[in-house]
């Protein structure tokens, strides 16, 4: 576990479990990590990757902006399986807003004990499954390709993980969206959002 905070204050990338499947993960403060992620990961710059807190009270301090009506819905879904895509006013890390900087994807997952023990250690992480584009998200490290494995400075193994990855949904316009029901329901979390809200 060392080893990987040491790997991510450095600036190096590192594979960690999260509650939902493997995830390669870069400090998420500076721009040179983000942008080796995307570049071993072959993701288009274009597209956004989720930032990833160990704690909501840490997230909001990273997004201070994310008051009001974001702070709500945040406050209603996590912890939990799900990524986030609030508004971004004074468009923070822009590194990994991909082609809308004007909103930005949050996680703050139910880690492994391990892994979260590495990420309060180094605060927010930018993360994105441990996959190569179109391949299936990873369960086990055995599942994850090599091309990845062989070119990150440490990897935390926390055995088989639930495998389904995080439900997706976008808060930051006037209407919420679903972008990809995943490992909670969708439905199931709007519906808590619009009771917080009503």
């Amino acid at each position: 576990m060392n080893d990987a905070v040491a790997a991510l204050r450095a600036g190096e990338l590192v594979i960690l479990p999260t509650d939902t499947v493997y995830g390669l993960c870069a400090f998420a403060y500076r721009s040179e990590p983000a942008e080796r992620l995307y570049q071993l990961k072959q993701r288009d710059p274009l597209q956004p990757t989720a930032l990833v807190a160990n704690d909501l009270d840490l997230l909001l301090e990273c997004v201070p902006e994310l008051r009001g009506r974001a702070a709500v819905v945040a406050r209603t879904l996590l912890p939990g399986p799900y990524t986030l895509i609030l508004p971004n006013p004074a468009r923070r890390f822009r590194w990994i807003t991909g082609s809308n900087p004007d909103a930005i994807g949050v996680r703050v997952p139910e880690l492994p004990p391990a892994a979260a023990t590495v990420v309060a250690a180094v605060g927010c992480v930018v993360a994105t499954s441990a996959n190569l584009p179109g391949e299936p998200d990873p369960r086990r490290v055995d599942e994850i390709p090599p091309e990845l494995r062989e070119h990150v400075a440490a990897l935390v193994d926390a055995g088989e993980l639930p495998g389904t990855p995080s439900t997706v949904l976008d808060f930051s316009g006037p209407e919420p969206l679903v972008v990809r029901d995943g490992a909670a329901p969708a439905a199931d979390a709007l519906e808590r959002v619009a009771l917080a809200l009503a």
